[in-house]
């Protein structure tokens, strides 16, 4: 099993933990013995001598035992813990490298269940497997040799007990072993749905859904707690019907070591100890069906691991170094189409021919689906395009090491990602070594300045779980802040001053041609105010671009531009001269500021 390679760091341990098993085990097999001695020798014989001499050595073999249980627990555990720490890294990593499609086609609860519950359950495998081994085949085969050299006879009980053990332990164990897939799928579902109520709280309780979200989780955690006990139900056989064997067993002994006693052919001590080995032998079996019951937990646990290490990354680097790729931040689209990976019909983007200079301020317009976000998406690669290429500095963007590329362009989202931690860790996210001077001009660009200084503890305000305890125009100028800290030769806004009035949004658009120059901005946008100064709008509608030029030559030429500017500014009663003030605003002016 390639899971396997995880345990080799820890070879030693696990090396290790086995011997140190192997002197309790020897010394469990030694006791019963000397137990018989103490019986039939000092107590029946009346050899007290004897009685001393052996009670003291069986007290020193229990203390070497006792050292040889705890070193092996212990090395077990060192080689277990660092095993699933190991595992559960690499599982991030290899997640961190999944592309969006990826992440989708697992789902975030899913992947979050694999990397606990799923890890887990393989690292209690390896600890049980480390002590286990050895201890139980030890046990039932040092118990049978022991109890044979007491008496032959011993061995019908052996005969008997045995295969019904072993049947019982094949016929559970073959019915439990497909549920336990079920049951970590059930998991999966029971941690996507808290994992989407905790993040969606807000629209929750905005539509007063929260009795329906309950009784969705009450139906999921139900179905898990049926399908749990229908497996603990099976296992749950196996302990009973174990001791039921075991002490019929105990009782046979007793039966056939009492007739031999009578007879004068047995001692009593070794009927005890005959009792203690049998029990050592069923008891090393029911391990067994333990052991058999947890491989089957741990291999459907391995098969979902497995299922995440073995899904290749879909956006992988390519092989041009770093250092040649060239400067500027010019992006060019050639004959680019796009579909969704997994979807039919009309692609998302169609044939689009776009390019952008370096420096150039860029705004995409559209409605809602057009396609606007997918296209700044494959600039970073996020996705790939599904036909034609993507050029950044006239490099096609999957040739480039991935982290250069993205290192060029920084990306403020729709909805703004807030991590726990200070606005300075927030703002400083994507740079750890930026002073605070910088951390300060960069909020300062993105007009945040004022707001973060109005609190108590500044900069070093904590920032609450994604940021909720912000409003929505603070966490965006936070996280454009982010992104201006950078530095980057692209910077994509995906409708990312959606929350900011019209007033602030203008200083911002300002500030950054004032303070960027050199930068490429490529800006998405609904609000025509947002776009009108740039230095040219690229409107897109149904995965095509139909126009792309300045506002005042879109007014003349392009209907879409036209009845969107319409529909926002020139439909609502606003008069001419509102209109010229808005456009003064939008190219960066103080009105209404």
């Amino acid at each position: 099993m390639k899971l396997a390679k995880y345990i080799k760091p820890y070879l030693f341990f696990a090396i290790l933990s086995p011997l140190m098993m192997v002197v309790e085990v020897v010394v469990d097999l030694i006791q019963p013995t000397l137990m018989s001695v103490i019986v039939d020798e000092g107590v029946i014989g009346g050899d007290i001598s004897k009685l001393v001499r052996t009670g003291i050595l069986m007290l020193l073999l229990v203390i070497v035992g006792g050292v040889g249980g705890l070193s092996a627990s212990y090395f077990a555990s060192v080689a277990s813990q660092g095993f699933g720490c190991d595992l559960r890294g690499d599982i991030f990593r290899h997640v961190m490298a999944f592309s969006l499609e990826q992440t989708d086609k697992f789902s975030t609860g899913s992947l979050v269940t694999r990397l606990t519950n799923d890890v887990t359950a393989l690292q209690n495998f390896v600890s049980m497997v480390l002590r286990m081994f050895i201890r139980t085949p030890m046990l039932f085969v040092g118990g049978i040799i022991m109890a044979l050299s007491l008496d032959v006879n011993f061995s019908v009980v052996l005969a008997c007990a045995m295969p019904i053990e072993l049947l019982i332990v094949f016929i559970v164990v073959l019915k439990a072993r497909p549920l336990f897939d079920t049951v970590q799928k059930k998991i999966d579902k029971v941690n996507s749905i808290v994992q989407e109520n905790i993040i969606g709280a807000r629209v929750v309780k905005a539509f007063v859904r929260e009795e329906h979200q309950i009784d969705r989780f009450d139906d999921a955690n139900r179905d898990l707690r049926d399908t749990t006990l229908y497996v603990q139900k099976l296992l749950s056989i196996l302990h009973p019907a174990m001791m039921i064997i075991m002490n019929v067993s105990v009782v046979a002994i007793i039966l056939i070591g009492g007739l031999r006693v009578q007879a004068g052919e047995l001692e009593v001590g070794k009927i005890m100890a005959a009792t203690t080995y049998i029990t050592q032998i069923l008891f090393s079996l029911l391990m067994v069906a333990m052991g058999f019951q947890m491989f089957s937990r741990t291999l459907a646990s391995a098969r979902r691991i497995n299922e995440v290490l073995d899904e290749k990354p879909v956006i992988v680097s390519g092989n041009a170094a770093p250092e040649r790729a060239p400067q500027g931040g010019s992006v060019k689209f050639e004959n680019v189409s796009f579909r969704y990976p997994g979807t039919a019909g009309k692609p998302v983007l169609q044939n689009i021919n776009l390019e952008v200079k370096p420096g150039e301020f860029l705004a995409i317009l559209g409605s809602t689906g057009s396609g606007k976000s997918t296209l700044v998406k494959l600039i970073p690669r996020f996705y790939d395009a599904t036909e034609g290429r993507v050029l950044v500095n006239d490099v096609d963007v999957r040739d480039y090491d991935l982290k250069d590329l993205r290192g060029r362009i920084s990306f403020v989202l729709q909805t703004s990602e807030l991590f726990s931690g200070t606005i300075a860790d927030n703002i400083r996210w994507g740079y750890d070594e930026a002073t605070d001077e910088e951390v300060r001009h960069a909020a300062k660009i993105a007009q945040a300045d004022e707001f973060i200084n109005s609190f108590a503890d500044g900069y070093d305000t904590f920032v609450a779980e994604k940021g909720a305890s912000l409003s929505g125009g603070q966490k965006q100028r936070i996280a454009i802040a982010r992104a201006i800290l950078r530095k980057p030769e692209i910077i994509i806004f995906d409708d990312s001053t959606s929350a900011l009035d019209v007033g602030t949004e203008s200083r911002l658009r300002a500030a950054l041609k004032e303070e960027l120059k050199g930068t490429t901005i490529i800006m998405i946008a609904q609000r025509i105010t947002s776009v009108m100064a740039a230095d040219r709008i690229a409107v897109i509608e149904d995965g095509v671009i139909t126009a792309c030029a300045p506002h005042d030559e879109l007014m003349k030429t392009s209907d879409t531009y036209r009845e969107i500017y319409n529909s926002q500014l020139g439909q609502r009663g606003i008069s001419e001269t509102d209109i010229e003030e808005l456009e003064a605003l939008a190219e960066g002016g103080a009105v209404g500021a």
